[in-house]
Parts: C-alpha cells; sequence; structure tokens
C-alpha cells in the first residue's frame, strides 16, 4: 500500500485553544513566517489566500513552490507568477445559477453516454443558490404589491423553478434559498458566511479548521469582504470548474492599500462614502488588484458600512474591497445570529493567525497607498450612465442640464438646449386614481395576470402616495423628472444606518404634509426580511408606504433591471418626445439600458435622497437651495427640515441587531420555504431528461464531445469584423438582462415558438435557453456600433445591427452571424477601455462564441470578462500604447488575419494584419491576454468546461 505522501511545510501544522478551552489544528502562518520572514508583513488579504496554497500543498495542483513565490510576494514586483487558490465554498444567485446548474446536467449527460457515473459530476465544495433576481416590480403602490409580485414570479419562472428542484435532489452539496428571502449578497453576509470551517470528511481530534473563503457567480461576491471573508464574482464558467475540484487560478495580485482617517461629517451616509470611494479608485486604475483598506477610520466603521464599500469593488473595479477582522466583526457575528461556539472559535483562531485587528499605518506592506479623510465626504449621486461619475448633490441639477445638450461622447444626451424645460400632459388622469388594483384568479394565464399586474400598476402610477391623493387636473412630465425611485438593491439594502434614515425621513415629509409625485414609480426591495423587521419595530415602515414605497419584493428587482414597466401613457410621452426621464435608485450600477429602455438618466443615491427625489420629483431640483416641495399650509419644506441626524439614526440601530430574530428566520428556509416553493414539483434522479421548454435546454457546448481534445491552431485569416465599439462597453451592453423587444431576434424566435408577448419574462430568467440568449448577444436597445453611420445631428445609430460583408447591408448582428458561420468565415469585435465591464455575466461571453466570434481586440479588459473570453476558447486581444481601432482607421469593412507566430504562450504578442478593401494591408502587434499557464490549457480544450469535464471522466 502506497505511504501517504509527506505535506512540504508538515512542520507548520499547530494547534490553537480557545477561550473555553477547545482545541483545533490549523496551518499556522507564524510557523511559515520563521522560513519566509516576509510573512509577517504581508497584506491581511494576502496571508489568507497564502494559507488556502498552504493547507492545500499536495505536489501536484498545489506545490511548494507555489507556497514559497507567494510567501515572498513583494509589493511591487512584476506579476507573473499563478496561484492555484482553492476556496471553502461557492454562491449561485439564480440569474447565474440556472446556466451553470443547466452546463452540470448536460455533464452529467456526457458522462451518462459514455458509460460513466453521472455521480461523477458532482461539486466538491458546499455550493449554495438564492433565487433573488427573478422578483419584478409589476405591483407598487400597494399593501398587496409583494404577494402578487411573488404570485407572477412564481407563474413565470415554474420551469425555472423546477429544475433548481431537480438539482437540489440531484446533487448532494446544493442548497437554494427559495425566492423572498432575500439577496444573495445579504443573505451571504447574514447567514451563509460561518467563519472559520472544517471538512466534513475530518475525523481528526482535534480537526483543522481553516477561514472562510469563496467565488460567487455575481461581481458583488466582494460584499462579503466586509467581514474579513476573502471571496470574489466569477463568470459561472470560472465557478463551475471551482465547484468541481480545480482551483481558481490567478496572476499574484498587486494589493493598494486604502488608508482611511477622521470620521463622516453630520448628514453624509454610508453611500456618499462609497461613490467617494468608487470614484477615487476608479482614477487610482486598480482593476484586477486587490484592495485593502486599514488604518484609524476603517476601525471606526460598522460592519455594514465595510460591506457596502466591498460591494461596491466591480464598480472600482479591484478584485476586492477587503477589511480584516476585528472586535467590530465579532460583534455583528454576535448580532445576527452566529452560535456562541461558532463566534469563540472564529475569534481564537483569528487571533493564532495573527490576522485579528484592523492594521495601523505603516504596519503592513502595500503596492501602494491611497488615503482619505472621511470628513472630507459629502453627499453624493452618480450618474447618469456609470456608477464611477459622482455628482455632489448640490450640483446634480446644472450636471443634468449641462449633459442635456452635451454629444454622447462626452456623456450627454446630445437634444437641443431650447427642449430642456418643456413639459408634456399624460393622457387619461385622475379616474383611476383611488381604485384598488383587481386581483388575479388563481392559476389565472399568465397573460391574464399580467394584464392585471399592467391595470395595478396604472393605478398606482396616478396615485402616487397612498396619501394624500394628488391633486385633480393635468399632469404632465418632462426631462429630468423622477419616473422611478427605488430603494433597491444589496448594496444598500442590507445596510441598517441608510435604510432607518429613510425611514425617518419618510416619517418627518409625512408629517410635514408632503407626498410624491404623482408620475413617480416607487418601490421597496430590501436585502433581507431582516429589514422590515426592524423598519416595523423601530416604526418607520407605515411612512415608508405612505410616501408608496409600498415593499414590493424581496431581491435585486429595479437594480438589474427588474423595475417593470411604466404606464402606457408614460411610455408613449417619452418616445413621441424623446424625453431623457430619469430613474433614482439605491442600486450599484446604472448602465444604459439597464434600469428601464425608455428612461436615460439613472442616478445612484442613498435610501433617504432616494425617498427625497420621489418628493421632488425632478433631478432638476437643486435640494441644497430649493425646497423639496410644499407641506401643509403649502410651506416650503427643504432637505434640512426632514433629513435625519446621526443621534436619531443610532437611537433606531438597536432594532437592526437581534441574534434570536436572525436565527429564526433563516431556520425557515428549510422548516418553511413557503406554500408556492413547495408546490414545485421538480423530476427526479441523476441525469435530467431535458424536457421541451423555452427555458431550460441543453447547452450546446458538449457536441461532439471525446476525450481528446481537437487540436485546432490559435491564429485564422480572413475574418470579418462584426462590430467596432467605443469604451465601457458593458456586459450589459453583449448580454442584456432586462426586457425582450417583440421584433428582436429572441422575440422573434419565442413567439415562433408559441410564447405569447406577455410571457416573454426577461433575458435573465432565460437564461437556460441558448436559443434565446445566442440571439439576445449584443441586443442591447442603446448600444451602438459605430461601424453604423451617425444621423445628420451627430447622434449615432443603437441596438444591435451590423453591416454584413461584402455589401454592406444593414442586419441584426445575429442574423449577419449566422450568415458568415455559414460560409465558414470567422468574425471579430474591436472595442476600446474597459471592455466587458460591469456583471460578471456569463452569458456575454458563451453568447460571444456562439456567435462564431473568434477574437475581440480591445484597449483592455475587465477582469472576469476576460476570463470569460479565455474560458469559452474566445481570443482577448489588447492593443500596446496608444494603438486602437480608431488610430488603424477601422470602417468594419476589412478582413482580419491574427498570426500566431509558434506555440500558445502566456501574455504573448500577436501578429494583427489588416486587409483593406482597397487592397492595401496594415500590420499591428497585439497582447494575446490569456494571462496564466492553465488558461493556455482551457483554451486548448475548448473552453474551461471540456477541459474539467475529460479530467473528471479520465479520474
Amino acid at each position: 500500500m502506497a505511504k501517504e505522501p509527506v505535506h512540504a511545510f508538515a512542520s507548520t501544522l499547530k494547534t490553537f485553544k480557545t477561550a473555553s478551552g477547545k482545541s483545533g489544528k490549523y496551518w499556522s502562518l507564524k510557523e511559515l513566517a520563521k522560513r519566509y520572514p516576509n510573512v509577517d508583513k504581508l497584506p491581511v488579504s494576502i496571508r489568507i489566500v497564502l494559507e488556502s496554497v498552504l493547507r492545500n500543498c499536495d505536489g501536484q495542483k498545489v506545490t511548494a513552490e507555489h507556497v514559497e513565490q507567494l510567501a515572498n510576494w513583494a509589493p511591487n514586483a512584476e506579476r507573473t507568477e499563478e496561484i492555484p487558490f482553492v476556496v471553502t465554498r461557492v454562491v449561485l444567485q439564480d440569474f447565474t445559477g440556472v446556466p451553470l446548474l443547466a452546463d452540470l446536467a448536460a455533464m452529467r449527460s456526457v458522462a451518462d453516454k459514455l458509460g460513466k457515473s453521472p455521480k461523477t459530476i458532482e461539486p466538491l465544495v458546499p455550493v449554495d443558490l438564492v433565487v433573488d433576481h427573478s422578483v419584478m416590480v409589476d405591483y407598487y403602490g400597494t399593501p398587496k404589491a409583494l404577494d402578487l409580485n411573488m404570485k407572477l414570479e412564481f407563474q413565470r419562472n415554474n420551469e425555472r423553478y423546477q429544475f433548481m428542484k431537480w438539482g437540489m435532489q440531484a446533487f448532494d452539496t446544493f442548497r437554494v434559498v427559495p425566492p423572498g428571502f432575500g439577496i444573495v449578497h445579504q443573505v451571504n453576509l447574514e447567514y451563509f458566511a460561518r467563519g472559520v470551517y472544517k471538512n466534513p470528511n475530518d475525523q481528526g481530534d482535534p480537526p483543522v479548521y481553516y477561514p472562510d473563503s469563496l467565488v460567487g457567480t455575481d461581481s458583488h461576491t466582494t460584499m462579503v469582504n466586509g467581514i474579513g471573508v476573502v471571496g470574489w464574482g466569477v463568470g459561472g464558467i470560472e465557478a463551475e470548474a471551482a465547484m468541481l475540484g480545480q482551483p481558481v487560478y490567478m496572476l499574484t495580485p498587486d494589493v493598494v492599500g486604502f488608508e482611511l482617517s477622521g470620521q463622516l461629517r453630520e448628514g453624509v451616509t454610508a453611500t456618499d462614502l462609497v461613490l467617494y470611494v468608487t470614484a477615487i479608485l476608479r482614477g487610482e486604475k486598480v482593476v484586477g488588484k486587490f484592495v485593502e483598506f486599514f488604518g484609524p477610520g476603517a476601525a471606526t466603521i460598522t460592519v455594514p458600512d465595510r460591506a457596502t464599500i466591498g460591494n461596491m469593488a466591480p464598480e472600482y473595479g479591484a478584485t476586492m474591497g477587503f477589511f480584516p477582522v476585528d472586535e467590530m466583526t465579532v460583534a455583528y457575528f454576535e448580532g445576527t445570529g452566529r452560535t456562541a461556539k461558532e463566534i469563540e472559535r472564529f475569534e481564537a483562531y483569528y487571533k493564532a493567525q495573527g490576522l485579528f485587528g484592523m492594521p495601523a499605518p505603516g504596519e503592513l506592506h502595500y503596492t501602494k497607498v491611497v488615503r482619505l479623510d472621511l470628513g472630507t465626504v459629502s453627499p453624493s449621486l452618480a450618474g447618469p450612465k456609470r456608477p464611477q461619475d459622482r455628482i455632489d448633490l448640490g450640483h446634480l441639477a446644472t450636471k443634468f442640464s449641462e449633459l442635456y445638450s452635451k454629444p454622447n461622447e462626452a456623456n450627454g444626451f446630445n437634444q437641443p438646449a431650447e427642449k430642456l424645460r418643456l413639459r408634456h400632459p399624460l393622457s387619461h388622469q385622475g379616474e383611476a386614481a383611488e381604485q384598488e388594483p383587481p386581483t388575479p384568479k388563481p392559476g389565472a394565464p399568465l397573460a391574464e395576470v399580467e394584464m392585471f399586474a399592467n391595470r395595478s400598476t396604472k393605478a398606482a402610477a396616478h396615485v402616487g402616495a397612498t396619501a394624500p391623493p394628488p391633486p385633480k387636473g393635468e399632469v404632465t412630465i418632462g426631462n429630468g423628472d423622477v419616473l422611478i425611485a427605488a430603494i433597491t438593491s444589496c448594496t444598500n439594502t442590507s445596510n441598517p444606518s441608510v435604510m432607518l434614515a429613510a425611514g425617518l425621513l419618510a416619517k418627518k415629509a409625512v408629517q410635514a404634509g408632503l407626498r410624491v409625485k404623482p408620475h413617480v414609480k416607487t418601490s421597496l426591495a430590501p436585502g433581507s426580511r431582516m429589514v422590515t423587521e426592524y423598519l416595523e419595530k423601530a416604526g418607520l415602515l407605515p411612512y415608508l408606504e405612505k410616501l408608496g414605497f409600498y415593499l414590493a419584493g424581496y431581491g435585486c428587482t429595479t437594480c438589474i433591471g427588474n423595475s417593470g414597466d411604466l404606464t402606457p401613457e408614460i411610455n408613449e410621452v417619452i418616445t413621441q418626445n424623446n424625453l431623457i426621464g430619469a430613474a433614482v435608485l439605491s442600486g450599484n450600477r446604472n448602465f444604459e439600458a439597464r434600469i428601464h429602455p425608455n428612461i436615460k438618466a439613472n442616478f445612484l443615491a442613498s435610501p433617504p435622497l432616494v425617498v427625497a427625489y420621489a418628493i421632488a420629483g425632478s433631478v432638476m431640483v437643486d435640494l441644497m437651495t430649493e425646497p423639496v416641495g410644499k407641506g401643509k399650509h403649502g410651506k416650503d419644506v427643504y432637505l434640512g427640515d426632514i433629513w435625519p441626524s446621526m443621534q436619531e439614526i443610532d437611537e433606531n440601530l438597536r432594532y437592526a441587531t437581534n441574534a434570536k430574530a436572525f436565527r429564526k428566520n433563516y431556520e425557515q428556509i428549510k422548516d418553511n420555504p413557503g406554500k408556492l416553493w413547495s408546490s414545485i414539483k421538480g423530476t427526479s434522479g441523476q441525469v435530467y431528461d431535458w424536457p421541451k421548454s423555452t427555458y431550460i435546454a441543453e447547452p450546446p457546448f458538449f457536441e461532439g464531445f471525446k476525450m481528446q481534445p481537437h487540436a485546432a491552431d490559435a491564429g485564422f485569416t480572413g475574418a470579418r469584423v462584426m462590430a467596432l465599439f467605443g469604451d465601457s462597453i458593458t456586459t450589459d451592453h453583449i448580454s442584456p438582462a432586462g426586457s425582450i423587444k417583440e421584433d428582436s431576434p429572441a422575440g422573434i424566435w419565442l413567439k415562433a415558438n408559441g410564447v405569447s408577448k406577455a410571457d416573454f419574462n426577461s433575458y435573465g430568467s432565460r437564461r437556460g435557453n441558448h436559443d434565446v440568449m445566442v440571439r439576445g448577444t449584443f441586443a442591447n436597445v442603446r448600444i451602438k456600433n459605430l461601424m453604423l453611420p451617425p444621423d445628420a445631428n451627430g447622434t449615432q445609430e443603437e441596438g444591435g445591427y451590423t453591416r454584413l460583408q461584402p455589401g454592406n447591408e444593414k442586419m441584426f448582428i445575429y442574423d449577419a452571424a449566422m450568415k458568415y458561420m455559414a460560409k465558414g468565415v470567422p468574425t471579430v469585435v474591436f472595442g476600446g477601455e474597459e471592455y466587458g465591464t460591469g456583471s460578471s455575466r456569463d452569458w456575454a461571453a458563451k453568447g460571444t462564441q456562439l456567435l462564431g466570434i473568434k477574437a475581440v481586440i480591445a484597449r483592455s479588459f475587465e477582469r472576469i470578462h476576460r476570463a470569460n473570453l479565455v474560458g469559452m476558447g474566445v481570443l482577448p486581444l489588447q492593443f500596446r500604447g496608444a494603438d486602437s481601432w480608431q488610430a488603424l482607421n477601422l470602417t468594419g469593412d476589412e478582413e482580419v488575419d491574427v498570426v500566431i507566430g509558434g506555440e500558445l504562450k502566456p501574455q504573448m504578442d500577436v501578429k494583427l494584419v489588416i486587409r483593406r478593401a482597397d487592397g492595401t494591408h496594415q500590420e499591428v502587434t497585439v497582447r494575446l491576454r490569456i494571462d496564466t499557464p492553465i488558461e493556455v490549457d482551457y483554451y486548448k480544450h475548448g473552453g474551461i468546461l471540456p477541459f474539467v469535464l475529460r479530467q473528471l471522466l479520465a479520474g
């Protein structure tokens, strides 16, 4: 019998004791520091990754050289070394989780066809999926909104939920949190994260403990960095590999230290702070880097505020926004219901490792240090198109007026200045204002339920605030009017200080006699049930309701485009007059067409500011100098009159931490998941039978699968240009999550398959069906393919179109792709800076691959999207220096060769040959952004999924 190999660092396995005398083993970083003294000066985040590398050092996937390299991390070394990071667990949300589950099911189908056991495909780490992306704000402004929205959600998503139920019984380590409990990141923060873990198969006495770490299929997984957990968002493609036993491979990162000092001033919120941090770090270009917060200011920030800052890491471009574990973290664990035994072990472990406490300035080595005095932060919003574009509250009205007539390339709306203040009447006002929205019959067809939902929406929009009723007479809308005001998203609804501030502001506003403008669609969608519990206990929920902020659902809602529609009258006035309407939301993303296809100006703000702007009714009201509105007896009421003080917020914070209430709430996931969820019947068995469905279909990524990969030459010749894009093309542009247009390729396909417009649902909900998603790729209504010429006013045409070459015929990108593929012609896409920024959306890469696009050539790439492209076998190529497609004077009628000389190597130089219609050609050198040796293997196998499947079936 072969001997178990000796661990290369066996001497570092030590024992720690808890306060009550319990023992545990751990891989000691202090002991490792005796061999590598540099360890003691490493950033805390790097040391937690190092612990994983040390613990998992098996001489094969993780070697002694890996440990040595990371232990000797230098702040400003060239980053060429690859870290194999084995994570503790994986979290998913339902939009990304369903296609991931479909891929796993497809892998099982392959195993079954090859005569292998389907159980070969099984997650090796715990996987938690939270259904939080599916609820839409169809109903609002009514006490029945939550119930009606959830009924609609279950009717729309029945097939998806049946598939999830199959997954729960097929896979041993796959757990689902049903709809109505909260947003994945808040559930992760409040419930999933347990501090330290042990392997369930570890029978040692005592067992080995190790820190929590994870990857999640949502870019805002970084929220958990606020409690000292190392974790970040990856594409579902990469998450699958992590689930199936692959380390997460990454280049050794730079770590930017962010020193905080001072304290926030009166009237400044955590949201304001995070918008400052986002703007500062975007300027520091921290893409692909860890950011670690430290210093006396960081030590005073509460855990929810830390989590809010961590959550926004994707918006400032970092891999993480990390806060070390300290007394604040322990207090948060106590207040949110972790057990005394867990907390004691957590604290003892981190102290034994020398990882407990907020580092002081100069204590650790960082690549660079950025500093912020918290006292300099002022009230802010961000927008109208990107989260990093921070605007001081007092400048918003002026900024909007400026952007209204600025050109598109200056982030403006390119509208005639003389139209800015024109107002337009809404038809059919008043008569429905006091009606109670009708309720659909149980089991009503979805189209009928939709009809009721739309009627309810229409009525509620006329009502605005539920008390007092709106004035009689004509209602008009104009540019800058707030048409959606949503307290939504993981970022802010997890934070008691800003949620209580919204409730307190609502209370003061109601008492002053203020109400919400009748054209505003209001909604409240908290990150967990605990939020409504503490708002109720504080007596603040009724005041939010009086202003129309009724509970609409527990989910992401407006922040991901599930805002529901506006009334037909408002949509008509917007489109007929090309109005630039506004949304104000407490979200983290405001990319073009994300919130609502007809609302072009979207501003991120704190929850209390969302309420204030709902009352003001327009972003052209300067809330620093003008009244929010007229209250009792026609008196002007200013923001300062209703803004809550820090003392008032602090007095109510006690309602937000109740360990018993937290435990009771999360026990219901298993014991009382709700009647709607319990009524869902999934199929059983280890292999999915793929019933006919427009939601779930067997993905095509394993068609013709063989155990030996087909060796393909990475280069190609004669490629046509599918698109020329500018800067900041987001994954929302590439693969929208929101509504499906009836005349789009996806809409045409759905109708051809018997789906009525009322039942289209969203792209996000149909991510389990490749036929819908490939037709939705590059189909965002706001995407601008610069191959299409601008109109006479210089306005660029929007929508997913291209010019088929040769011939220059205009058509949908999907249709052109099918024609090119039928002829065997490869295609490429050109982009600018930050290509693929935004949500970690697998389908942005999967759809690109299924359209036959062989390479994306851009000035720079967002971290996750670059990895996803490689994971799907698409070449990411990066221009060097000042090169760009604009500098090459490309128009889109060229042919492109990609010449790779010799063997494929990470970050090698590649030759691009541009062949023009006039017979001339030009060569330019670009960099291959396949960054690591393992990514070369992924690419050679046709992507990460075939690579992992071959390993599992061979093993």
